[in-house]
């Protein structure tokens, strides 16, 4: 019904339609200054006071993740994706709109898990509830339910890498992997304080930082020409099969988001990412 990368206007057309399904999916980090392990909270508060007009909310690190994982936002059983899911409202002949109240990453994470669970009716909305406002389309409040729809989960275990994959990596290498860090370059190189453990990053890695595909006012992504510049200058286009990791999997999720824009739907999620290899002091770290 619509493409994966949708403007505001265009899904204002569509909001009568019986077959969207429209997702506020934002969530709260709150980081201690000093570094350290980050609070997360939801936004449902938020999307309760205003959101676009129709729209349900969805709850990443509630419903939509791992309740019993040792890391928070780990990916859920195919069992309890579906659940969640189709309690959702989310099922065949359903599009899904994912967006968000600020930062595009909940928008692109609930995306790559509805790919990755095999569901492909999906699109992020650029500029999120922003761009709505900007755009002086109306907002409704309260709570709003779809009716809940069988969802049918088919694992795509080629969109995700496994710690034991990059570990091997790292040690011998593979040709045609690019190895990619989303995060800002000071956490790149380690010089800022970590919430995720040791400071720095998976040794080998690219930087490709997660806010340079997007224009810095609006939080819209960078025009396609653009997205394939800063891509490719980092190698991530030329590689057969790039992976891409972050703190937690999140904010990675926006450097896949644009790689598909690109024509990179093989692109791979390290979902563990720097929470799980930087506790384990096992593993090597790269700063500088």
């Amino acid at each position: 019904m619509l493409p994966q990368h949708v403007g505001v206007e265009q899904l204002a057309r569509h909001l009568e339609d019986p077959a969207l399904r429209c997702f506020d999916a934002t969530v709260h980090l709150v980081r201690p200054p000093a570094g350290g392990p980050y609070s997360v909270s939801s936004g449902r508060a938020e999307y309760e006071r205003e959101h676009i007009p129709g729209a349900a909310f969805a709850d990443i690190p509630g419903e939509l993740s791992d309740p019993g994982a040792s890391l928070p936002f780990t990916l859920p059983s195919a069992a309890r994706f579906a659940a969640g899911a189709g309690r959702l409202g989310i099922g065949r002949g359903r599009h899904v709109v994912i967006y968000a109240q600020e930062s595009p990453m909940w928008a692109t994470r609930l995306w790559w898990q509805l790919r990755f669970f095999g569901f492909d009716a999906v699109s992020v909305l650029d500029g999120g509830l922003p761009a709505w406002r900007a755009a002086g389309l109306p907002t409704g409040a309260g709570p709003v339910r779809y009716e809940a729809q069988s969802f049918e989960a088919r694992l795509r275990e080629d969109r995700l890498a496994r710690r034991s994959e990059v570990e091997a990596l790292v040690r011998a290498g593979a040709p045609g992997t690019c190895l990619v860090n989303a995060l800002c370059p000071e956490v790149f190189r380690g010089e800022a304080p970590s919430s995720y453990g040791r400071p720095g990053r998976v040794p080998g890695s690219v930087s490709v930082p997660w806010q340079t595909l997007l224009d810095g006012e609006t939080n819209r992504f960078l025009p396609d020409a653009e997205l394939v510049r800063v891509l490719e200058d980092a190698g991530a286009l030329s590689a057969a099969s790039p992976i891409v990791y972050c703190g937690g999997g999140i904010s990675a999720t926006v450097v896949l988001f644009a790689l598909a824009l690109a024509g990179r739907n093989a692109a791979r999620l390290y979902d563990g990412s720097l929470a799980e290899w930087a506790r384990d002091p096992a593993l090597p770290i790269e700063v500088g």
